[in-house]
């Protein structure tokens, strides 16, 4: 391991890419379903990582790719701010 590289970011990309975007998913989905503040605050926590991980790998991606990624954060963002609503 590097020195700089963060020992959260190598155990990362250790996980199955399959298991870790069916647990996204699934807190998508909890999230999106249930009620009231609750589902909100699990979206906000959801894309509060998504944030961080998006800080850390933004110099390696493509234009595009940063693009499509601000543009479902921002959904995710906007429906989880509705859901606290």
């Amino acid at each position: 391991m590097q020195r700089t590289q963060s020992p959260v970011l190598s155990r990362l990309a250790r996980l199955n890419p399959t298991t870790v975007f069916l647990a996204a998913l699934v807190l998508v989905l909890v999230g999106l379903f249930a009620p009231g503040a609750a589902g909100g605050v699990l979206l906000l926590a959801l894309a509060a990582g998504l944030v961080w991980l998006m800080t850390v790998t933004w110099p390696v991606q493509a234009p595009a790719t940063r693009v499509l990624r601000l543009l479902m954060l921002t959904l995710l963002i906007t429906i989880a701010l509705a859901k606290l609503l």
